[in-house]
């Protein structure tokens, strides 16, 4: 069971910055997988963000988040980030991390293709 902890979210100003981190617990090392940022807005679906292949070796970014937003990973600290510069209100949610077993060539974008997901954080831009 991989167990992923999200933390980093909090109260900021429009234009202003946050990096998330999610970690992944016990003796799981998420090296081997495929991680995702995804978001839910209060009435909205949830809704991907970010993503980047097992490897590390490729991103692929929702429109909203094009140029603003950055995801990475470390494996050697078996966490993967996302870094969320000129935020916006409508960057207003909770953000969850996942991971999917697939070691795919490509980011996954579809929610359905995670495997497992963390608790979320919540992110609060003020206008």
């Amino acid at each position: 069971q991989v167990q992923l902890v999200e933390s980093g979210g909090g109260l900021v100003q429009a234009g202003g910055s946050l990096r998330l981190s999610c970690a992944a617990s016990g003796r799981t090392f998420i090296s081997n997988y495929g991680m995702g940022w995804f978001r839910q807005a209060p009435g909205k679906e949830r809704e991907f963000v970010a993503a980047i292949t097992w490897s590390g070796g490729s991103t692929y970014y929702a429109d909203p988040a094009k140029g603003r937003f950055t995801i990475s990973r470390d494996n050697a600290k078996n966490t993967v980030y996302l870094q969320m510069n000129s935020l916006k209100s409508e960057d207003t949610a909770v953000y969850y991390c996942a991971a999917d077993r697939g070691r795919r060539s490509l980011p996954e974008a579809g929610s359905d293709e995670y495997d497992y997901w963390g608790q979320g954080t919540q992110v609060t831009v003020s206008s």
